[in-house]
């Protein structure tokens, strides 16, 4: 079995591609930092970085509203990657296929504000825009 759980913030703004199907894509990094820190005298914690990919769905929504800095909580299957740097050396990068990604930053935290970054998104959606929901007076409800 292979489940890997990490909470952590978001080093940089996530990207959405598409495949050439059009299946959407989503990459990001988060950044965890160890609880053990071998710095800790030099105020820098140590900190371990994994690439993440959310597909689909779940891409989309991270694209719309996740950005650098926001923590979340990624679950999935993790990969290392051995790659040659240019310098010559030998490197890994641990990457993570996300199967759920929850977003931890409360709504107010960050500069978002927990709104969606995209540039369309706006605060009170026009009546076109609303998505197929009615505002509900809390008198009308029964319960």
């Amino acid at each position: 079995m292979n489940k890997l759980f990490i909470i952590g913030n978001l080093t940089r703004d996530p990207e959405l591609r598409s495949t050439q199907g059009g299946i959407p894509v989503c990459t990001f990094t988060v950044a965890v930092n160890r609880r053990r820190a071998s710095n800790a005298e030099a105020g820098q914690p140590e900190a371990d970085f994994f690439r993440v990919t959310a597909w689909r769905q779940l891409g989309e929504n991270c694209n719309r509203y996740l950005s650098k800095g926001r923590k979340v909580c990624v679950v999935g299957n993790v990969q290392v990657n051995t790659y040659t740097a240019n310098d010559g050396t030998t490197r890994a990068s641990l990457e993570v296929t996300a199967d759920d990604v929850e977003f931890l930053s409360p709504r107010g935290e960050g500069g978002d504000g927990g709104m969606p970054r995209q540039a369309e998104a706006s605060a009170s959606p026009s009546p076109s825009q609303n998505s197929g929901f009615v505002k509900v007076d809390d008198e009308e409800l029964p319960f």
